[in-house]
Formats: C-alpha cells, sequence, structure tokens
C-alpha cells in the first residue's frame, strides 16, 4: 500500500489528485493523516478526512510513500519522525518515494537526493541538499520521483503509475479512459 501523508497546510491538488489517479490505475493508496486528527485542513482551507493515522498505520503494509507539498504541510512534514521513519525504510528498501513541489525539502534534508537529479518548488532548491536541481516539471531517479509544483500533478502521477504498474496503464488513466 502506498501512503499519501497528510499534514495539516498540505497542497489538496497534490495530494488528492495524485491520490484519484493512482486509484484508478487499481493501485492501493491511502491518505494519511500524521496528526492524531483524522481531519486535515490544507492550505487553500478545505478538510479531509483521512483514510487512516499515522499512528494506526501498519508499517509492515507500507510499500510506498508519497509526500505532498504546500506549506505549512511540507514543513509538517519535516517535522514529523514517523514521517521520514517510513521514507527511509521505503528508500532503503527500493520502493516507491515520491516528493511534489515544496516535499521534496524532506528528501533533501534527509540526504536521499545526493547525487540525483530532482526538481521541486521554485524557490525550494537550497534544501535540495546534494541534488542536481534541474528544474523539470517531474523528475524520476531510481526509485525516487520529484516534481515541482501543483500544474504537475498529473505528471507526477503518471510517473507513479509507470513504475507501479506500467505504461499503458498510466496512458488510459490520464487519458481518463479509467474511471
Amino acid at each position: 500500500m502506498i501512503c499519501v501523508f497528510l499534514a495539516q497546510g498540505f497542497e489538496e491538488i497534490e495530494a488528492l489528485g495524485t491520490m484519484d489517479l493512482i486509484r484508478r490505475a487499481g493501485i492501493n493508496v491511502l491518505g494519511v493523516s500524521i496528526s492524531e486528527d483524522e481531519y486535515v485542513t490544507g492550505s487553500h482551507g478545505i478538510t479531509v478526512k483521512a483514510d487512516v493515522r499515522l499512528c494506526e498505520l501498519d508499517e509492515e503494509q507500507v510499500t510506498g510513500v508519497i509526500l505532498p507539498g504546500g506549506m505549512p504541510g511540507s514543513a509538517n512534514l519535516d517535522s514529523c519522525e514517523g514521517v521520514k521513519k517510513l521514507v527511509l525504510k521505503c528508500y532503503e528498501q527500493g520502493n516507491l518515494v515520491g516528493a511534489i513541489c515544496a516535499a521534496p525539502m524532506v528528501l533533501g534534508k534527509m540526504g536521499i537526493l545526493k547525487g540525483k537529479n530532482a526538481t521541486c518548488y521554485t524557490g525550494f532548491e537550497k534544501y535540495l541538499e546534494g541534488a542536481n536541481a534541474t528544474g523539470k516539471t517531474v523528475e524520476c531517479h531510481g526509485n525516487v520521483i520529484t516534481g515541482n509544483g501543483p500544474g504537475a500533478f498529473s505528471r507526477f502521477a503518471y510517473e507513479i503509475i509507470c513504475r507501479e504498474k506500467d505504461e499503458k496503464t498510466a496512458s488510459e488513466v490520464l487519458a481518463g479512459g479509467r474511471f
């Protein structure tokens, strides 16, 4: 199961749009609140109910993680040791590690992006420690996928679906052929 971590102040389209497209591909994905509250409010005032809270998550079932951006959502992810523990576990096991917008800063500060091509929201490049910040819409390097902002969510999800399923499925989902 892939976890999309929801922190107060997350970027709604990056979290929910990505989750929607991944689910259309038939991939098991859950929205995970990193707080004690199952309700999480995004950076634009939209409140959603998470599928599960981090404290309830069966970590053995986690096969990938996605960090949506937004502020202060990304900063809240960066201060959550439980999130970083699962990010590191997935990274070390070769499982999916995705981050978009400001959230690649979490990966950069953890040292995960050293020597890799990566992208992020303009102005957050300074946090991509040791990475080659390309400024591209999406970057894939091994099991790490980064996206540069809200407008990149569909391309970001496309790359995740390609990695977890295949290019045919990803193309069908983005073409609207899977409901």
